[in-house]
């Protein structure tokens, strides 16, 4: 038996239980807790005071948390350079950030490029125009599959049993359109299938979106989602439509012209 696993019946090692305690600490930082003191930490963790503060500090010995002069933890660039080096991130970003300029530039809105991380999408890129109608995604952020344009195409072409689990936790009145059942989902993910696309619309009665997507494609399937999201009343989506298909298209051929050639 490999002495890194833990024999049947037995609890995770130590040093497991450390490994889950730190991501447990540095997944406490999000879009609103950018900056947190050590009890923002113990309180979002709920792990002990002297356990946080014990961990916090060893995060920071090697770069993965920074400490502000106020005292504050702040995620340290560490995580950064690591984080770099994600195929699915950065690669993936490195391909389709020249496509998504040229997106943008013809429309003007919100270019979403996005991931599947299990039963959630991770925004690994976005462009934006100082004036575009405001969103709360931001690049490492994760989204739902159920109510996003990005997570829609991205579960369409899920596996069946990822997909099967959403549609057994789906929540009526979570998305928009005439989506208001486990069925009714089921049915637009096969459209979105057979249509190559899909359209989203947010009802938001302070700014409604509406976004359009397309699958973004590798040598192994769909590893990606393309987006443009705009103002409803001015968005007509199948004007968006030619435009997001042939971007996602594009660079679709580039990573499989780059996987050609490793």
């Amino acid at each position: 038996m490999d002495k890194r696993s833990p024999a049947p019946g037995r609890g995770p090692s130590a040093g497991e239980a450390l490994i889950e305690r730190a991501f447990a600490l540095l997944g406490s930082f999000d879009s609103d807790n950018r900056a947190q003191p050590l009890a923002g930490l113990t309180r979002r963790t709920g792990m002990p005071r002297s356990t946080a503060l014990r961990l916090a500090r060893q995060l920071t010995d090697v770069g993965a948390l920074e400490r502000l002069d106020d005292g504050r933890f702040v995620v340290g660039l560490r995580l950064l350079e690591i984080a770099s080096l994600a195929p699915r991130g950065h690669g993936l970003r490195a391909v389709a950030m020249p496509f998504m300029e040229d997106l943008f530039h013809v429309t003007g809105q919100h270019v979403l490029l996005a991931v599947r991380d299990n039963d959630e999408a991770l925004l690994v890129e976005r462009l934006s125009a100082h004036d575009a109608v405001p969103v709360r995604f931001r690049i490492g952020g994760r989204m739902p599959l159920t109510t996003t344009g990005v997570g829609l195409v991205l579960l369409a072409h899920a596996p069946a049993e990822v997909q099967e689990q959403v549609l057994r936790d789906f929540t009526p009145g979570e998305t928009g359109d005439s989506i208001h059942t486990a069925e009714d989902l089921r049915r637009g993910l096969a459209e979105i299938r057979r249509g190559d696309y899909a359209v989203a619309r947010r009802p938001d009665p302070k700014a409604p979106r509406t976004t359009v997507a397309a699958p973004v494609r590798s040598g192994e399937g769909v590893v990606a989602a393309l987006s443009v999201v705009a103002p409803s009343p001015e968005f007509d989506p199948a004007a968006y439509v030619p435009a997001v298909r042939a971007t996602a298209r594009a660079i679709s051929r580039q990573l499989k012209n780059t996987e050609a050639t490793r």
